[in-house]
């Protein structure tokens, strides 16, 4: 097994160097290298990391890398982690705008531009997906179906900030299996009352 700082060079390296469109994008890629390619974390854990993350001010890409890099090998791999991923980034950032720059009015370059615009789609729809299966495995049908209509309307129809929306939903995650049981029981103390 390689040595885990080499492991997080390398997988913050790749994130950096292949995310494109910003730190949403990059996510599938990060859960990616975390979960499935080196096995650091559970996929149920790096939805709750994510969740937190989202709720801190800053890019959540170099959130992410930092604190895989501190989970494993504290300051200097949270230190490693960030740098592995934005230093190549901001290298190929330099030469691709002088690139872009020179041939701005060329059909090929906005026709490759435009051509990555659908991966980054799917790349996040696969992700959304499959958090939405987990949160309705814990959750249930009708309770995920109703959180993803209130998330909904809270985000598009009355505009809240997405990191309060988060914080209201992480809140509730706190007392989920309370309030079911409680639920469940008042339930089933309504069926023996009117069955009495």
């Amino acid at each position: 097994m390689a040595n885990a700082y080499v492991q997080i060079g390398m997988a913050m390296f790749r994130t950096g160097i292949l995310g494109y469109g910003g730190g949403p994008s990059i996510v599938p890629l990060i859960r990616y290298e975390a979960v499935t390619r080196f096995k650091w974390m559970k996929d149920e854990e790096f939805m709750e990391v994510l969740a937190i993350a989202n709720t801190l001010p800053g890019p959540i890409a170099t959130k992410l890398a930092g604190y895989l890099g501190y989970r494993l090998k504290g300051s200097l791999g949270a230190v490693l982690g960030v740098v592995a991923h934005i230093l190549p980034t901001c290298v190929a950032m330099v030469g691709l705008y002088s690139f872009i720059t020179f041939f701005s009015t060329s059909h090929v370059i906005k026709g490759m531009i435009a051509a990555v615009v659908p991966i980054v789609a799917v790349m996040l729809g696969v992700m959304a997906y499959e958090f939405g299966e987990k949160a309705v495995k814990g959750l249930g049908w009708m309770a995920g179906i109703i959180f993803f209509v209130l998330s909904f309307l809270l985000l598009q129809t009355f505009a809240v900030h997405p990191a309060i929306v988060i914080f209201l939903f992480l809140f509730y995650g706190a007392f989920h299996h309370k309030v079911k049981d409680k639920w469940g029981k008042n339930r089933k103390s309504l069926g023996k009352g009117e069955g009495a």
